[in-house]
């Protein structure tokens, strides 16, 4: 069912290519198939104006201004507009050029690249893959080994002290649960208060960096997936699977309603011990008190590695809910959900 409603749908990235030392472009930029897309409207709720000027609009900051420019302390340059993670520290050094320079960038496809043309000259745009945001351009006149130079805007980006990060990891976890479509699950979870982050993916196959249409009609044995960060201080391990065990049903052999197929088997790919006790102890809970009419068939299996899927599959049923699938299918999981958990839902929602 999903393949098919998927198929009416199309994505694209429409970019205003402009550049590091320009002026600010005046005009309503509408873009989609980002996992984090807002309105401009929404944008300036959340930035400030110079931020929105730069990564919204494609502006440039003065050189010699931002307030990262000499920034010498430990830690991680985030996007200013969604939190990204672009740079590190060690990646930094001093071009005199006015703006934030780094020699390389976090590696995943944290960054992408446009051409650009304005000024009368080419030049290379780099933007946030996670957002679009504008951050300046990429040079080939690096002094390090690496033989680049991305020059940033500083209000494009933001700071985190590693002592900072160190501390937000201590309390943090991680989980991977397939429960049928990715989408109906990564909606619940990103509801729950102490969720850090959600994303849909792919899981337990064989195959490396599949795609959405190989893990559909070809057999890599990947699960369709979301990978949860959470705090520790705020859900546990085990509100996460009992919400897991709430808005899928458990008993089906791969297949969720109408979706069938491997991938949309239910499966916990668990960290360590904890995790996999914690799961195999509500498991035979469940079964021996006959919650379910049938045997739960949830797979229990050690985590390898996560592919994350295609940045339209983010988010989607936030970007989507007039959709059919994301009203027949997804928006009665999460009438579920909050009623069960109106207590545990994020403050926001």
């Amino acid at each position: 069912m999903k393949q098919l409603l998927v198929s009416f749908f199309s994505f694209s990235i429409v970019f205003v290519l402009h550049a590091c030392a320009q002026k600010n472009h005046q005009s309503t930029r509408v873009e989609t198939g980002f996992s984090v897309s807002r309105t401009d409207d929404e944008w300036k709720k959340i930035l400030s104006k110079e931020q929105f000027d730069v990564l919204r609009l494609k502006g440039t900051e003065r050189p010699y201004t931002g307030k990262l420019l000499n920034n010498k302390e430990k830690g991680i340059y985030t996007c200013a507009g969604c939190g990204n993670e672009l740079f590190t520290d060690e990646m930094k050094f001093d071009s005199h050029c006015g703006w934030p320079s780094f020699d390389s960038e976090i590696s995943g496809g944290k960054i992408i690249t446009a051409k650009d043309y304005s000024l009368g000259m080419h030049r290379i745009e780099i933007m946030c893959a996670k957002c679009g945001g504008h951050l300046g351009h990429l040079f080939d006149d690096g002094p390090t080994i690496t033989g680049k130079r991305y020059c940033v805007n500083s209000v494009s980006l933001s700071f985190q002290k590693f002592s900072d990060v160190q501390k937000k990891s201590a309390s943090t976890d991680t989980i991977t649960l397939g429960g049928g479509c990715f989408w109906c699950v990564e909606a619940v979870y990103e509801k729950l208060d102490g969720v850090i982050s959600v994303e849909s993916g792919y899981s337990g196959g064989k195959s490396a960096n599949p795609t959405y249409q190989e893990v559909s009609y070809e057999n890599t044995g990947h699960a369709e997936v979301v990978q949860i960060v959470f705090d520790t201080q705020k859900t546990s391990i085990e509100e996460i699977f009992k919400v897991f065990f709430t808005v899928h049903d458990p008993t089906t052999l791969n297949m969720q309603g109408n979706d069938v197929g491997e991938q949309y088997r239910s499966v916990i790919f668990y960290r360590n011990t904890q995790q996999y006790s914690i799961a195999k102890g509500l498991i035979d809970q469940l079964n021996k008190q006959k919650v379910y009419d049938r045997p739960v068939v949830t797979e229990l299996s050690p985590f390898s590695v996560f592919y994350k899927a295609e940045n339209y599959h983010q988010d989607y049923y936030a970007l989507n809910k007039t959709q059919p699938y994301c009203r027949m299918v997804i928006q009665p999981k999460m009438e579920k959900f909050e009623k069960l958990f109106k207590d545990r839902l994020k403050k926001n929602n």
